[in-house]
Order: structure tokens, then C-alpha cells, then sequence
């Protein structure tokens, strides 16, 4: 073939042979990467099976391997020094992130290294913020950077509260269903722990918290506890007053020897009403909470649009 009507064809079809050697340069550098990936994988499969995976993102040689050894040993210095404090205020923080549902051993740990945290790091925000806004070498810089360092202080133990104050709601809400399926578990002849253990299963879509501390009222039963005991460690946890006067029932019930449907019954009307009765309160409250808003944002408004006609007339003498 003669030299020039091949370089001739070439000219002609130089697009298509500049796409067919992009696509096996593509194509080349993919396999020859996906060679490489697959060669490290097997590595470190290999060196995860002796327990020497230092190249991973967690292998001992890594900065983030060395931070989280550094944070679980202050977590773990912190567990066993408030777990010695059998005081009554650590009793109280433990009942309360009990009632939070934090079941974590950790927790109070977590909690003291938060506020710290909080604290400490507010307050030095506002050290490092405050000069933007000229407000350094001033008395009232350090009474901010002293605020801020005391609000950080408070922050976990408003969203503690916070967290409590939610999982009572949904415990309140729940408790009048939960007392009715074990009326119904009890006139079918269901055990109390058969009852609990049901109950949990059935409530653990719409009560997650509540089916949780059922269930735990449970295995306090199968590990050897009484029911009044479970029972009453079921009320702390809940936080509620109905849950402890429902392990006071079962408890005087037991004692007396009456029936515990019965009680079971007539104490479960009792929750229905008081649920009825919290819905009124709220819906009969609502008027009088709408009223700041409706006098704020609405009645401006309507005053502006029935005056404002008026007031161009007034202004334009135009009637």
C-alpha cells in the first residue's frame, strides 16, 4: 500500500483512532488500578488475620487509632473514679440518665468529660471571639468568657433534662396502652412475666423507650428479682407517678390476696381518664395560648388592611 493514501486514511479517520487510543489508555489505567486494589485488599486481609493491620485507618500506627486509645483511657480513668463516688449526688445523675435512657456504664464518665468539654471550649470561643466584636481589655471581656465558661458547664445538664422530659412524655403517652394490654394478657391467663414479655414485643414499635424498660423489668424477673421489686425499679425508671403506684397495687394485691385483674381493671379506667383528662387540659388551654400570638402577628395585620384604605383617602383627600 502506498505510504501517503495510508497517511491519507489515518487523517481521514483520526477522531476515531484518537477515541479508540483514549479508551485503551482508559481502560489500561483502570484494570492496572483495579490490580493494585484488590492486591492491598488481600493484604490487609492477611495482616488483619495476625492482627498487625498498621496500614489500615485504624491500625495501631494511625493518628486516629492513637486518639481514640487516648480518649477511651481518659473514658475508662473516669469510669472507675466516679464509680468509687457512691454519693447522693451521683446517685441522682445515675437515675437520671437512667431515666434519659442512657443504660451506658460509661455514662456519668461521658457526661462529667462533656460538661468539662463544653466548658472549656465555650469559653474559650468567647476568649477568641469577643476581640472581633472590640470588646477585649474590657471589664466585661472576662465576665462573657466567665458566662460562657459557665453556660458550657450547664449544657449537658439542660439536654439531660431536656432528654428526661421527652422520654416521660412518651412514658405517659404509652402507660394507659401498656395497662390495657395487660388487662387483656390477664383475662387471657397470662402470667405477669408472660404479660410483661408480650407487651414489650407489642409495644416496641410505638414505645421504644417504654418496651425497653418492660423488658429490662423482665430480665430483672428471670434473674431472680420479685415482681414488686421489678416493678418498682420499672417505675424509676419511668419516672412517673402511675408506674409506682402500679408496682403499689400489684405489691398490696399480692399481699392481700385479691384479684389482680380486678385491680388491674379498675386502675387502668383510671389511666384512660387521666389520659382524657390531660388531652382537655390542653385543648381547653389552647385559646388562651393563641391569644399573645394572634394579638402579635394577626390583628396588626387586619388593622393595616382595613385602615390602610381609610388613611389614603385621608392623606390624598380623596373621597
Amino acid at each position: 500500500m502506498d505510504p501517503s493514501s495510508t497517511i491519507a486514511m489515518i487523517g481521514d479517520n483520526a477522531p476515531m483512532m484518537l477515541s479508540v487510543l483514549v479508551f485503551l489508555a482508559a481502560g489500561t489505567l483502570a484494570f492496572a488500578a483495579m490490580l493494585g486494589f484488590r492486591a492491598r485488599e488481600a493484604v490487609r486481609r492477611r495482616a488483619a488475620r495476625v492482627g498487625v493491620d498498621d496500614g489500615a485507618p485504624m491500625g495501631r500506627r494511625s493518628l486516629r487509632y492513637s486518639g481514640v486509645r487516648v480518649a477511651q483511657k481518659l473514658v475508662d480513668y473516669a469510669t472507675r473514679h466516679y464509680a468509687s463516688v457512691d454519693s447522693t449526688d451521683m446517685k441522682v445523675l445515675r437515675r437520671r440518665l437512667v431515666q434519659a435512657g442512657i443504660y451506658d456504664p460509661h455514662g456519668a464518665a461521658y457526661f462529667f468529660i462533656a460538661r468539662g468539654i463544653a466548658a472549656v471550649g465555650l469559653a474559650a470561643g468567647a476568649f477568641f471571639g469577643l476581640p472581633v466584636f472590640g470588646l477585649s481589655g474590657k471589664t466585661s471581656f472576662w465576665l462573657f468568657v466567665m458566662a460562657a465558661g459557665v453556660v458550657g458547664y450547664l449544657v449537658p445538664s439542660l439536654y439531660l433534662d431536656r432528654r428526661i422530659a421527652a422520654k416521660r412524655l412518651e412514658h405517659q403517652a404509652g402507660f394507659p396502652d401498656f395497662m390495657d394490654l395487660l388487662v387483656v394478657c390477664a383475662d387471657a391467663g397470662l402470667s405477669m412475666e408472660a404479660s410483661l414479655d408480650r407487651i414489650g414485643r407489642e409495644l416496641g414499635v410505638s414505645y421504644p423507650s417504654l418496651a425497653a424498660n418492660i423488658h429490662m423489668a423482665n430480665l430483672e424477673i428471670r434473674a431472680g428479682r420479685t415482681m414488686t421489686e421489678a416493678l418498682e425499679h420499672l417505675g424509676d425508671r419511668l419516672g412517673l407517678d402511675e408506674a409506682r403506684s402500679f408496682a403499689t397495687l400489684i405489691a398490696q394485691s399480692d399481699e392481700l390476696g385479691s384479684s389482680i385483674g380486678d385491680a388491674l381493671r379498675v386502675y387502668s379506667d383510671d389511666m384512660r381518664h387521666k389520659r382524657l383528662s390531660r388531652a382537655e387540659e390542653k385543648a381547653y388551654s389552647l385559646p388562651a395560648k393563641l391569644a399573645v400570638p394572634m394579638m402579635v402577628c394577626i390583628f396588626p395585620v387586619l388593622f393595616i388592611v382595613i385602615l390602610c384604605p381609610v388613611i389614603v383617602r385621608l392623606a390624598t383627600n380623596n373621597w
